[in-house]
């Protein structure tokens, strides 16, 4: 691939389109929650927040990671040789032209060219909107074990009631 340049460095995370709000979360689980019988809704509830606060957590990493990769971009002088990543696995022979400029990845296929500054807001942004949606599905996890961990007491405390009867 001798000549191969690109002019803008694409920086993406891949979670950022499967990674949903708190709001999109709770009406996602709820419509899988609404099929399930009422004494398993509740552990289904707290599984299904864990790992919605799992792929929240992931992404999160990504934009860190992302954003610390933006700052080493800046650094570096125009016509430096590089690797570019195209998947995962994938690198290619590339030559950087202008560190300023970048392509960010928005989801679904959408990318949009941004100078440096506003490429690093984005990703800070992107980072505070994951982190507040992760505050918010923490507490509501921690609201649903405490219903089920009552719910398991109360199913604990009837069987107990009925064992003397039935002997």
């Amino acid at each position: 691939m001798r000549g191969f340049a690109f002019k803008h460095l694409c920086f993406q995370s891949k979670s950022q389109s499967r990674v949903l709000g708190a709001s999109e979360s709770l009406k996602r689980f709820q419509s899988t929650v609404a099929r399930f019988p009422k004494g398993k809704k509740t552990d289904l509830e707290v599984n299904l927040l864990n790992d919605s606060l799992n792929n929240i957590r992931t992404a999160t990493t990504r934009l860190e990671l992302t954003s610390s990769a933006l700052h080493d971009l800046s650094l570096r002088p125009s016509g430096k040789k590089m690797l570019v990543p195209i998947t995962a696995s994938l690198y290619v022979p590339g030559t950087l032209q202008d560190p300023d400029q970048v392509l960010v990845d928005v989801g679904t296929g959408y990318f949009i060219k941004k100078n440096m500054p506003q490429a690093k807001d984005y990703c800070d942004r992107k980072i505070s909107l994951l982190k507040s949606n992760f505050e918010q599905l923490v507490e509501i996890s921690s609201k649903n074990k405490s219903i089920s961990d009552e719910a398991g007491l109360v199913l604990q405390a009837k069987l107990k009631q009925m064992a003397p009867t039935s002997q």
